[in-house]
């Protein structure tokens, strides 16, 4: 892991995150103190930052398996930076409006498909098998460390400019990003793709989903983490007007929040390589939703005291964070590295784009439930929903390890029939 090559990329892939946590706090803000959006509006500006994966997520994993990823990587970098860069600039002229945060959210949803395809499937490309567990669990910890500032700084800067202007951190973010990208050098080897599939977009997604679903492992990974994401985003959607009108904190607060997150996400990445190591990786997963489960009641929580008390729903917030934060870690580092490990080099894009397909698809969903909800029910009864929904995803994970002894088994006993 001495890599310079890695390390490039490391450090591209951290401020790109630092400059995405102050972006997606910048847009919230800006959103819900900037332009005075309900609840239904910012569940329609969460669905359009997560409907492409439901649009062309699958389309992406066929094409990033014929396409160069780094290569890949760096224009999506460039072409978020130029998105990204509208909303100071329609700000600048009077003209920014909720609609063309949309527009932002998507466009900016879009090339991160592909950028997070690609990434997910250059790890394997730019390391030696027996170090993608610990590569892994560096750029996780990276990303959260990364996160550690830029929420809290981001709040700060609002205290002194206006939400629209601190997106341009986000947007030099990206910016630099490309440029550490275009230093990496790596091994890729053109596309393994059979020439029978080669341009055939419909057959290459279909193999990603066959392989998806035929896999034991990964197919309960996937089932879990499409439960997990979708009421993990209902209660995301909801936490800034929780945050900002609920409990009437300024977003210097919701900033802290989001540090506090990273302050676990950090322990959860750290901790995932030892505990794999120590634990079969099922156990792991497990602990680590059920953790993240728990500490996301938080939120419902912090809300009976009240603005009257803010220390303590202060306190309460930033306890669940970081443990709802160090489970979700915990878990994601470990199912990252074992569905690398189980899937060959040449599906990777495409077994990555069909994950992203059915857990982010229904993430769209997921938070325009979450405003409809909290216009019909209120903030607080529907976060209380997503705490509870949460629990279940724990379910598809138990019985990993068995599936795994299982075809390991299998596997010893169909060698010595050879």
């Amino acid at each position: 892991m001495s890599s310079a090559n890695f390390r490039r990329f490391w450090f591209g892939q951290t401020l790109s995150q630092f400059g995405t946590r102050i972006g997606t706090l910048g847009l919230s803000v800006t959103a819900v103190d900037l332009l005075r959006a309900g609840s239904t509006e910012v569940g329609i500006l969460t669905a359009a930052s997560t409907v492409c994966y439901l649009l062309i997520g699958l389309p992406a994993g066929a094409w990033v398996d014929t396409l160069p990823k780094r290569r890949t990587m760096m224009w999506a970098a460039a072409l978020r930076c130029l998105a990204v860069l509208a909303v100071p600039l329609l700000w600048a002229v009077g003209a920014l409006r909720m609609e063309a945060l949309y527009l932002v959210a998507i466009a900016v949803g879009v090339v991160t498909v592909f950028f997070d395809v690609a990434c997910q499937s250059y790890v394997p490309v730019l390391v030696p098998e027996e170090d993608i567990a610990t590569a892994n669990a560096r750029l996780e910890a990276a990303a959260q460390v990364s996160a550690l500032g830029g929420p809290a700084l981001a709040g700060l800067l609002m205290r002194a400019v206006s939400a629209p202007v601190v997106m341009l951190v986000d947007s030099f973010a990206y910016l630099a990003s490309f440029l550490c990208l275009s230093f990496t050098e790596d091994g890729e080897q053109p596309s393994g793709l059979a020439p029978r599939t080669r341009g055939h977009l419909r057959a290459d997604i279909a193999e990603g989903l066959r392989f998806v679903r035929d896999q034991p492992v990964i197919r309960r990974l996937a089932v879990s983490m499409g439960v997990s994401n979708f009421f993990a985003t209902m209660v995301a959607t909801l936490i800034p007007l929780l945050v900002l009108r609920t409990l009437r904190f300024d977003p210097f607060m919701l900033g802290l929040i989001m540090t506090c997150g990273a302050v676990g996400g950090v322990l959860g990445a750290t901790l995932a390589p030892a505990a794999r190591r120590r634990f079969r990786a099922g156990t792991v997963m497990a602990f680590g939703l059920v953790t993240a489960a728990l500490f996301a009641a938080a939120g419902p929580l912090a809300a009976l005291a009240g603005p009257g008390r803010p220390v303590l729903a202060g306190a309460v917030l930033l306890v669940g964070e970081f443990g709802m934060t160090a489970g979700a870690l915990l878990f994601n580092v470990t199912q990252v590295s074992l569905r690398q490990t189980l899937c060959p080099r040449n599906l990777l894009g495409r077994m990555n784009a069909s994950i992203r397909f059915v857990v982010w698809g229904g993430m769209p969903l997921a938070a325009l439930a979450a405003g409809r909800l909290g216009e019909a029910l209120g903030v607080v009864p529907t976060l209380w929903i997503g705490v509870v929904g949460s629990v279940a995803t724990v379910l598809p994970v138990i019985t990993v390890d068995k599936v795994m002894r299982a075809g390991t088994a299998r596997h010893v006993v169909t060698e010595a029939a050879r």
